[in-house]
C-alpha cells in the first residue's frame, strides 16, 4: 500500500507517521520551484510543503497539483490567515502548516483541512492540539535540538510532533530516534534548487532523506 492510500480510518498524523518527511520548498523562481517540487515527487517525497514565501506560491501550488502524481500530497506552509487557507486550499493544497497559532489553524479544522501547527512550548503544542491541529510543528526546533524534543515527549508521549528549522540528516536522525512522527526539512534538503540551482544535487539529498525516513527504526539516542 502506498503510504498515501492510507484506510479511511487513518488520520494525517498517521500519514505523517508512515512517510516521516515533509519537504518545505520556497523560493524567488517560481518555475525552479515547480521544478524542484516535481523532483522531490520523482524521488519518492510523498508531502512537500510550499511556503507561500514562494514567489507565486498559489500558481506553483497550483501547477504542481496537477502534475504530481497521487504519490505526492501537496501542502500550502506560512499559513497565518483564514483567507491564507481559501486560497491555498483553492488552488490545491491538502494540507496547512503554521508557524504559530494563528486564525489558520482554527480555519483549517473548520474546512476539514489537516493542519500542522507550529508551537514552540509544552503551552503553545498542547493549545496547537486542543485547536484541532493534527500534529505539532515544533519550530524553531534548532532553538533545543534533539534533547528538547525528547524532554517534550516525556509529559506528552503520545503528541504528533514534527520538528522544524535547521533539520539536516543527521538531525533528522536523531529526532526521529527521539519519537518525533516526522521532520520537516528545507534548505538542507532543498539547497538552491528553488532559486534555479542544482536538480542532480537535490536528487542526491532527496535520496539520502527518503533512504532515511524510510528506515523506520526508532530507538532512544
Amino acid at each position: 500500500m502506498h503510504p498515501l492510500s492510507p484506510p479511511d480510518s487513518d488520520t494525517f498524523a498517521d500519514v505523517l507517521r508512515r512517510t516521516r518527511l515533509a519537504a518545505i520548498v520556497r523560493g524567488q523562481d517560481p518555475d525552479a520551484a515547480l521544478r524542484t517540487v516535481l523532483t522531490l515527487a520523482e524521488e519518492g517525497v510523498a508531502l512537500v510543503e510550499v511556503s507561500l514565501n514562494t514567489t507565486d506560491a498559489l500558481g506553483v501550488i497550483r501547477r504542481a497539483a496537477a502534475e504530481v502524481g497521487p504519490g505526492t500530497l501537496i501542502g500550502a506552509g506560512t499559513v497565518l490567515t483564514e483567507e491564507d487557507v481559501a486560497r491555498a486550499h483553492e488552488a490545491g493544497a491538502g494540507w496547512m502548516v503554521t508557524p504559530a497559532l494563528t486564525e489558520s489553524v482554527t480555519a483549517s479544522v473548520r474546512a476539514g483541512l489537516p493542519v500542522l501547527a507550529g508551537a514552540l512550548t509544552p503551552t503553545e503544542a498542547v493549545a496547537a492540539r486542543r485547536a484541532g491541529a493534527d500534529a505539532v510543528k515544533l519550530f524553531p526546533a534548532s532553538l533545543g535540538g534533539p534533547a528538547y524534543l525528547k524532554a517534550l515527549r516525556d509529559p506528552f508521549p503520545d503528541m504528533p510532533i514534527v520538528p522544524v528549522g535547521g533539520v539536516d540528516l543527521a538531525g533528522a536522525e536523531r529526532y526521529l530516534a527521539h519519537g518525533a512522527v516526522a521532520v520537516g526539512v528545507g534548505s538542507p534538503l532543498v539547497g538552491d534548487a528553488a532559486h534555479g540551482g542544482d536538480l542532480a544535487a537535490l536528487r542526491q539529498r532527496a535520496r539520502g532523506f527518503v533512504a532515511l525516513c524510510s528506515a523506520g527504526t526508532r530507538e532512544d539516542v
